[in-house]
C-alpha cells in the first residue's frame, strides 16, 4: 500500500485502522470500542479491551524466543557489560515485583524511579507494569529541589534509587539529593529501596531505605503473575517541563500505548524480532521510555541500554556495539551527533556497521550541516523524526516501512499516521493549506493512540495549555512555528512559547528565571533560549541586580555570576545551568510592562529584532547588544 493512503486511511476510518494494529499485541480480553471521543479532548482508546505492558515485552516472548537476547546492559563508565535473556528479565522483573509489592506497593500506586542507566532501572520499569502500578522515572541528573516537587506531584509509595551514578568517570552521588529531596517534600514515601553499586558511599535512614540486594536474594523464585488492566488504565506518569515554574505530569494509558509502539517499531523504526535495537538516551525522557525499554520488547528485540559518553573510551564506542551485537536501528540525538563531528572521522569507519537500517534523530531540530554530514560519513540513511514527551512516540517522520521515501535534509518528514497534523495561524486560528505558509504546527482530536491522556491530577491544566490557546478551534498545539513544503515535508522552525530545548532536554526558561530570582542581589531577570551550535540551543540569562555595585568590576561580576549558576546547580540541576548570567541596567519591555524575550533573543543571535514600536526603553536592549556582542 503506498503511504499517502495508508494515512488517509488511519483519519478517515480510524476504528478500522486501529483494530488492525492492536492485533500486534496480546490482549486478556478485547475491546468493546476502539475510541471513544465522547468528551473531547480525553479520548479513550480500546475501552473495554484488558492486556499487560509487561506481559507483550516481556512474557508473550518466552514461547519463542526466552533464550534470545532481551537487554544487553553496556556501560564504558564501570566496564560492565550483561546480556539478559527473556527468560532471564523475565526472572529479574518477578523478583523486582515481588519486592515493590512487599514493600507495600499495590496497583494504582506510584513508585517513582531516580536512577542511572543500570539494569535495575529497566527491571523497575517493568516490574511496575506488570502489578499495574505506575512508574515516575525522573532523571537521574535533576536536583533535590526539582525532585522534591515531582515527590509532591506524584506521591510515591516507594523511591526505587542507587548509591550514584557516573558521567565522564566521574561520580555523581544520588543518595544525598535524594535525602535533601524528601526533607524538602511535604509527601514523605513510605519505603526507599536502594541499589548499591558499590561507587560512593551512603547512610540508610533507619526503618525507611531498604538494601534491594537483600530483598532481591529473599525474593529470587518469586513468581509474580502479570495484573490484567483495563486499556485505559494508567501506565506510567513523566515531568516535562512546562511555561510556568510546576512540572506537568504527562499521563499515558496502557493498551493505546502498547498499541502505537508496536505499530511505530514495524512501520517506522524497521525493527523486527530477533534484531538489536540502540538508542542512545536516558530512561529519564520519553525516548527512553517508548524506544529503550518498551518498544523493542514489545517488537521481540533486543535493546541496548547503554551508560556513558559518546566519545568515551573513544568516539567508536556506539559504532563498536553496532558492530559487536549487529545492530539494526538505532535512535540518538542531533547534539550526539554533533560531539561526534568534532572528532577523528576514522572513528566512524574502525566497524563493520552492514548490520545498520538506518539512524534515526530526534529530540530537537536537526540542522542540514549535521544530518548530510553523518549520512555521508555512515553512508546510512539517516531519519529524523519530531515528537513530544506528551505524545510518546513520532508525530512527524518517513515511514519507511510502509512505502520507502526520500529524507528531506532539515526536515523530519511527513505527518505520521493516526495524527491529523494542521498548521494554523496564531492569530486567527484560521488553517494554512499553502504551501511553505509559516504556522503553529497543531493536531486535530483525536489523538492518536499512544498520546497523554491528561495532565496527572489536572484534568484543567490538560485542556488549558494543550488545547487552548489557538482562537476558534479546540487544537493540541505543539507550541511549534513550522512550514510545510509543496511534498507534504514539515520544516520545524522553533518554539511559539519559553521552553526551550537544551541537547533534548525540555527547560522551562520560567524555572531558570525562579531559580535565578531567589538570589538575594537579583532583582529582576530574563531568560531566553539561544541557538548554539553544539546543543541546539543554551540558557542565556540577564539580570537586574538590587545593588548595581555588588557587580561594579569584572571581578566582582565573574564571581556573582558563578554564584547564581551554582544556586541553579542546586536547585535545578547542572542541565539547566545558563550559559552565561549577563548584569544590566534595565531588562527591555513593552509600555505595558511585557517582557521582549523575542527581541532579547533575536539580538542574542545577531538577528533583526523586528518591530519594536512598543519597547518602552530602547537603550536596554542597545545594552544587552553591547555585552553580547562586545
Amino acid at each position: 500500500m503506498d503511504y499517502a493512503t495508508f494515512y488517509r486511511r488511519s483519519i478517515d476510518d480510524r476504528e478500522a485502522f486501529w483494530a488492525e494494529q492492536a492485533r500486534l499485541i496480546d490482549w486478556e480480553r478485547p475491546w468493546d470500542q476502539v475510541c471513544d471521543n465522547s468528551n473531547p479532548p480525553f479520548t479513550r482508546w480500546f475501552v473495554g479491551g484488558r492486556t499487560n505492558l509487561c506481559h507483550n515485552a516481556v512474557d508473550r516472548h518466552l514461547a519463542a524466543r526466552a533464550q534470545q537476547n532481551a537487554l544487553i546492559f553496556v556501560s564504558t563508565e564501570t566496564g560492565t557489560e550483561r546480556i539478559y535473556s527473556y527468560a532471564e528479565l523475565h526472572r529479574e522483573v518477578q523478583t523486582m515485583a515481588a519486592t515493590l509489592q512487599s514493600l507495600g506497593v499495590k496497583q494504582g500506586d506510584r513508585v517513582l524511579l531516580y536512577l542511572p542507566m543500570i539494569p535495575e532501572a529497566a527491571f523497575a520499569m517493568l516490574a511496575c507494569t506488570r502489578i499495574g502500578a505506575l512508574h515516575s522515572v525522573v532523571f537521574g541528573g535533576f536536583a533535590s529541589v526539582s525532585l522534591a516537587s515531582r515527590i509532591d506531584d506524584a506521591e510515591p509509595t516507594v523511591i526505587v534509587s542507587a548509591d550514584a551514578g557516573s558521567r565522564g568517570g566521574k561520580v555523581v552521588p544520588y543518595k544525598p539529593l535524594l535525602d535533601e529531596a524528601i526533607r524538602l517534600a511535604e509527601h514523605k514515601p513510605a519505603k526507599v529501596l536502594m541499589i548499591d553499586r558499590g561507587l560512593s558511599p551512603f547512610e540508610r535512614v533507619a526503618g525507611r531505605d531498604e538494601a534491594y540486594a537483600d530483598w532481591r536474594e529473599r525474593h529470587r523464585q518469586a513468581q509474580v503473575p502479570c495484573a490484567w488492566v483495563d486499556a485505559t488504565h494508567p501506565s506510567y506518569t513523566l515531568y516535562t517541563s512546562g511555561t510556568t515554574g510546576k512540572p506537568k505530569g504527562v499521563q499515558r494509558d496502557t493498551g493505546g500505548y502498547a498499541v502505537a509502539l508496536a505499530s511505530s517499531m514495524k512501520h517506522i523504526f524497521l525493527g523486527n524480532p530477533g534484531e538489536t535495537y540502540f538508542s542512545t538516551s536516558d530512561i529519564g525522557w520519553v525516548v527512553g521510555h517508548s524506544y529503550i525499554i518498551y518498544g523493542p520488547l514489545i517488537a521481540g528485540m533486543a535493546t541496548i541500554m547503554y551508560e556513558g559518553l559518546p566519545i568515551r573510551p573513544d568516539a567508536a564506542i556506539w559504532w563498536s556495539l553496532v558492530e559487536k551485537y549487529k545492530v539494526t536501528s538505532m535512535f540518538s540525538a542531533p547534539t550526539a551527533v554533533r560531539v561526534l563531528k568534532k572528532q577523528d572521522p576514522a572513528a566512524l569507519k574502525k566497524h563493520d556497521l552492514s548490520s545498520l537500517r538506518a539512524l534515526f534523530l530526534a529530540g530537537e531540530p536537526l540542522d542540514e550541516p549535521t544530518a548530510q554530514w553523518i549520512a555521508e560519513s555512515l553512508g546510512k540513511p539517516i531519519i529524523d523524526n519530531y515528537w513530544q514527551t506528551e505524545t510518546g512516540w513520532p508525530i512527524l517522520t518517513i515511514c519507511n516501512g510502509i512505502e520507502p521515501a526520500p529524507s528531506k535534509f532539515g526536515s523530519p518528514g511527513k505527518a505520521v499516521y493516526g495524527y491529523d497534523v494542521q498548521l494554523v495561524d496564531e492569530s486567527t486560528g484560521q488553517e494554512l493549506t499553502g504551501a511553505n505558509q509559516k504556522g503553529v504546527v497543531v493536531i486535530k482530536g483525536p489523538l492518536p493512540p499512544g498520546c497523554m491522556q491528561t495532565v496527572w491530577r489536572d484534568d484543567a491544566r490538560f485542556v488549558k495549555t494543550y488545547w487552548s490557546s489557538i482562537p476558534g478551534q479546540q487544537v493540541y498545539s505543539t507550541f511549534d512555528w513550522g512550514i510545510r513544503d509543496e511534498d507534504g515535508y514539515f520544516f520545524i522552525l522553533g518554539r511559539t512559547d519559553d521552553v526551550i530545548n537544551v541537547a533534548g532536554h525540555r527547560l522551562g526558561t520560567r524555572e531558570i528565571e525562579e531559580s535565578i530570582s531567589s538570589h538575594p542581589a537579583v532583582a529582576e531577570v530574563a531568560v531566553v533560549g539561544v541557538a548554539d551550535q553544539l546543543k541546539g540551543q543554551v540558557a542565556m540569562a540577564f539580570a537586574v541586580l538590587k545593588d548595581p555595585s555588588v557587580a561594579a568590576t569584572p571581578e566582582a561580576a565573574l564571581k556573582l555570576e558563578g554564584a547564581i549558576m551554582k544556586l541553579v546547580d542546586e536547585q535545578l540541576g547542572a542541565v539547566a545551568r545558563p550559559a552565561r548570567v549577563r548584569f544590566v541596567g534595565v531588562l527591555p519591555k513593552t509600555r505595558s510592562g511585557k517582557l521582549l524575550r523575542r527581541a532579547i533573543q533575536a539580538v542574542c543571535e545577531q538577528r533583526d529584532p523586528g518591530d519594536l514600536t512598543t519597547i518602552e526603553d530602547p537603550t536596554a536592549l542597545q545594552q544587552i547588544k553591547d555585552l553580547v556582542q562586545g
